[in-house]
């Protein structure tokens, strides 16, 4: 049967919804942390997270299309998990929410701080640069959802411009020997990044009913949205894995130990000063969209499950409600940027993302006798082999975050 041109039109827009909801301030990251392995090994490990969180949205599809319309991960977590599940979920994903906002405004901040020394020469702490960009990106969230959608498209649409312009520019730019480092040993330490990076489950249930419960479209969707996401990482990773260097002043390290956006180094080592410029603009659309998309979301969530009117002194409370605690791990913790990413992909994403949809399909499939409407193909052997997966990325990052593995700091500080 043929598409019409409006269910074309409708699978392409949820293709870029799910681009857009991966793509963020999450990718400013990614050099930084893949850089220790080089960039041959970390496409390696990207490429096994892209398949890996693909997998897992497809198993949510399935589980998703059990339920009834408008069911989303609460729902879906409770009905098959009973209450325990969804006692996890709800902890799970307030902390991916409040991980990110705090990285994102952590990022912010610096960048907020190099601006005012710049153009005013006025030097202004990083905590005090993330408040002000808090406050700036707060009060358009609080206009309500109109505004924010207009501001947020607007922004993304700048984004996406400022990437082509970047990598165009970037490509004559960049030295090969720097793309050639290879430290196989350890690019395992770049998957919880990679994983967070590639995280957009949580708002698929909206997109089922926007295509009217169609698994085919919703299907090429998924994949064909991961697959835009990949391919604008490949070539980002490209660029400044080949422009900026591992060790030295200006560099990757550099920018890890400082916790600052590696755009901001770009100055450092290109001959066009434009593309510095256009390098500087890409990171705040970035991490303006990035935090706007996460706190509307939180904003909602709250108002929903605790049952607070986001009207009036409802709003106020709900504000209060992500600023507050947003502001003191910023007040609280060094490096807030990198790490609070690095523990949202590692703790949070692989159980919200990872092991709950496996193993929802796996009881709904195997003990409920749910419908098999849609399922994707690999019977047990996948669902056990994305266990194992997410599973081990869990241990992984406990024992990082525990320091019984080293950091990804640890280890560029041991090879420089």
């Amino acid at each position: 049967m043929q598409r019409t041109d409006n269910e074309a039109f409708k699978i392409f827009s949820a293709i870029c919804l799910i681009a857009g909801t991966c793509i963020g301030g999450g990718m400013l990251a990614l050099p930084i942390t893949a850089g220790i392995s080089g960039f041959l090994p970390s496409t390696f490990i990207m490429v096994i997270c892209w398949c890996a969180m693909t997998a897992s949205a497809l198993l949510l599809l399935e589980v998703n299309l059990w339920m009834h319309a408008g069911a989303h991960i609460l729902t879906m977590s409770s009905a098959i998990l009973g209450p325990i599940g969804k006692i996890i979920t709800w902890v799970v994903y307030l902390f991916i929410c409040y991980a990110s906002i705090v990285a994102y405004a952590a990022a912010g901040g610096v960048l907020i701080g190099y601006a005012f020394a710049k153009w005013f020469g006025i030097t202004i702490a990083k905590t005090w640069g993330s408040f002000l960009f808090i406050f700036l990106l707060g009060i358009v969230i609080t206009c309500g959802n109109r505004l924010v959608s207009r501001v947020n498209s607007t922004l993304f649409i700048a984004m996406i411009a400022a990437y082509i312009a970047l990598i165009a520019a970037g490509i004559p730019e960049i030295k090969n020997e720097f793309l050639y480092h290879q430290k196989w040993s350890l690019s395992y330490l770049a998957i919880p990044l990679f994983l967070t990076s590639f995280s957009f489950q949580t708002m698929l249930p909206s997109l089922t009913p926007y295509l009217k419960r169609n698994s085919k479209a919703l299907c090429i969707a998924i994949i064909g949205g991961t697959t835009l996401t990949f391919i604008v990482y490949l070539f980002w990773q490209g660029v400044i894995l080949g422009i900026i260097p591992l060790t030295g002043p200006h560099s990757l390290i550099e920018a890890l130990e400082s916790d600052t956006a590696v755009t901001q180094f770009m100055q450092a080592h290109v001959s066009n000063q434009w593309l510095a410029m256009v390098g500087e603009y890409f990171t705040f659309f970035a991490l303006a969209t990035s935090f706007l998309g996460m706190t509307l979301g939180l904003f909602d969530f709250l108002g929903d499950s605790l049952k607070i009117d986001s009207h009036g002194k409802g709003k106020i409370i709900l504000g209060a409600l992500i600023i507050v605690p947003t502001a003191f791990f910023l007040a609280q913790f060094e490096r807030v940027f990198v790490n609070a990413l690095d523990i949202s992909g590692g703790l949070g994403d692989t159980i919200i993302n990872g092991i709950i949809p496996v193993l929802m399909v796996w009881i709904g499939r195997y003990k409920l006798k749910f419908p098999d409407e849609f399922r994707i193909w690999g019977g047990k052997p996948l669902l056990v082999g994305l266990l194992v997966f997410f599973g081990g990325v869990l241990i992984l990052a406990i024992l990082i975050q525990t320091g019984q593995i080293c950091s990804v700091l640890q280890a560029c500080k041991a090879e420089a």
